[in-house]
């Protein structure tokens, strides 16, 4: 006799954290209250930000990580369906990258 285990639906989702649940997180931690933990947060993420978009300079957290800024260089690319070439311009991203120490953590 064969049986099938019911899964449930949500099984293979991931679960994420949103920037209220760190407020939250961070407020019941530290005894702060949830507004003024939520103006430094607000605050940290437009430094960042603005640090990347307008200075262009890369952010570094000791610990944690690195926001970078990476550049894309210009190139063509081909729309298969259309059958014609286009031209995409060189371009920057911001990119995430984990400190090792924080990498090891997640490994092991």
């Amino acid at each position: 006799m064969h049986f099938k285990r019911k899964r449930n639906k949500n099984s293979h989702k991931k679960t994420q954290m949103t920037k209220a649940d760190i407020i939250n997180k961070i407020a019941t931690s530290t005894g702060i209250p949830k507004k003024d933990v939520a103006v430094v947060v607000e605050s940290l993420m437009e430094t960042i930000k603005n640090s990347l978009l307008e200075k262009k300079e890369n952010v570094y957290l000791r610990g944690f990580g690195s926001f970078v800024i990476k550049h894309r260089a210009a190139k063509t690319a081909r729309n298969i369906l259309k059958k014609t070439t286009m031209i995409i311009e060189a371009h920057d991203l911001p990119s995430f990258k984990p400190a090792k120490c924080f990498v090891d953590k997640m490994k092991g």
